[in-house]
């Protein structure tokens, strides 16, 4: 994941980001599925959608607890 698509996910809004994670899973969900049918044909694409499931989960729990603006 890019600087410039990091420094994107964090000035979105909360519901911004939670509309993000769930799409981020849906597709996670759909390149396990196509792995496990050995459809996947660039299996490197499960770890980059973990990394961004994590990335969107903690820039929310960082607006939640309010780590981000140091509150």
């Amino acid at each position: 994941m890019s600087r410039q698509d990091v420094r994107e996910l964090r000035e979105q809004s909360v519901e911004a980001l939670e509309k993000e994670l769930e799409g981020a899973h849906e597709s996670l969900f759909k390149f396990r599925f196509q792995a496990a049918t050995r459809q996947l044909a660039d299996n490197s694409q499960i770890k980059k959608n973990r990394r961004r499931v994590a990335l969107i989960k903690t820039l929310l729990h960082e607006r939640r607890t309010g780590a981000a603006t140091g509150e």
